[in-house]
């Protein structure tokens, strides 16, 4: 009886690339490497925000999200590059590629993540530790990248696994082993565990799985809602969620923050037009239409609202979704105020243009904002 439950354990690798965008600018422009690089916004001006930065840069405390004039200051000989999005989707489509030579069950959480279910793999190897070694020696083989690996019997451990020995790591976390891991793990590593909830858990004394352990699953709903159902699963190593292969996208958007503030109408309706294509443009290239045209809007004090508009049928077209943006815009009477971001998203995907059967493993992959 006691090895039972091991018949039934899934077989769940998480990939996750090195500094992905950094590493394909690095791989594609000789001059870049070993070098402190950030992919993002430029700092001129009011400054925009690091996509990611090498590990060179790391170094020096910089990472994703932050001000491009912060990352300046931390390194002063950072080198700063425009992202790539076109080329970065090339090369996660090879990486897809190579995922499907061992397994048609994969997730992709962008272009540079992704779970496999190898419970049963194509090649019949039987071992996901020797799978995610070889898919790791493929990339590296033949796209001139690194990933990062993380085995284990369920997407949360392996996706957490995946970020233990980065860069170019693989970690295992067998079933024995994983309460024992999930004791000490600190709280903001769970997942849906966010800055204001790991506070909270925190200043009531919660500092690691081992202290979240300790609360009863009604406490547990008490405190947190429903989320503290999933945290009691998740303390005990419990994730019964399934790698979906045919995930469905809930959205698709693109947005830009101002090296200055917009002030005039005109303005803001020229980068709304810029801002439509971009996002036109990956509708059409994903076979998409959305409903509901949302647009996102952040002013000079960091304020942000947003506004939206729902259609009986799918739209992708250009003229659209940028009258649509603009009249969303026009009715929050934006003449008097300064706007640093403006954002346009898609997203209730009701009609899907049909496409051809190979082209199908694409629709899953999730676009970064521009």
């Amino acid at each position: 009886m006691g090895n039972e439950p091991e018949k039934h354990h899934r077989k769940i690798i998480h990939i996750d690339m090195d500094a992905f965008y950094a590493s394909v600018e690095q791989r594609d422009n000789p001059e870049l490497r070993g070098k402190a690089l950030v992919v993002g916004g430029s700092p001129e001006g009011r400054g925009g925000v690091v996509a990611t930065a090498s590990y060179e840069a790391r170094k020096f405390g910089i990472r994703s999200a932050m001000p491009s004039k912060q990352a300046l200051h931390l390194c002063p000989h950072v080198i700063f590059v425009r992202p790539r999005f076109a080329a970065y989707k090339e090369v996660s489509q090879k990486i897809r590629a190579i995922f499907s030579r061992y397994t048609d069950l994969i997730e992709p959480l962008s272009l540079d993540e992704a779970y496999l279910d190898v419970t049963e793999d194509k090649l019949n190897i039987g071992s996901a530790i020797e799978i995610a070694q070889q898919i790791k020696q493929a990339i590296k083989d033949e796209l001139q990248l690194t990933a990062s690996a993380g085995v284990s019997i369920n997407k949360f451990v392996a996706k957490i696994a995946s970020d233990i020995n980065k860069p170019d790591g693989l970690k295992f976390i067998g079933p024995s082993a994983i309460e024992a891991f999930m004791e000490k793990l600190p709280v903001e590593k769970f997942f849906g565990v966010g800055k204001v909830t790991a506070q909270k858990m925190k200043n009531m004394g919660i500092h690691t799985g081992y202290d979240l352990k300790q609360l009863t699953e009604d406490e547990l709903v008490k405190y947190f809602g429903k989320a503290g159902r999933f945290y009691y699963q998740i303390v005990r190593g419990i994730d019964s969620r399934e790698v979906q292969p045919h995930r469905e996208t809930k959205s698709l958007a693109a947005e830009d923050t101002f090296a200055y503030d917009l002030t005039t109408i005109e303005e803001m309706d020229a980068e709304l037009d810029k801002i439509a294509q971009t996002v036109c443009n990956r509708l059409q290239n994903y076979q998409l239409k959305g409903r509901t045209i949302t647009l996102k809007i952040k002013y000079s004090d960091f304020k942000q609202i947003t506004r939206n508009q729902s259609f009986t049928s799918g739209v992708n077209d250009l003229e659209t979704i940028s009258a649509t943006a603009k009249r969303l815009l026009a009715a929050t009477l934006p003449e008097d105020k300064k706007i640093r971001l403006l954002g346009i998203s898609l997203s209730n995907f009701g009609d899907i243009v049909q496409k051809q059967k190979e082209e199908k493993e694409t629709d899953q992959l999730k676009l970064p904002f521009s």
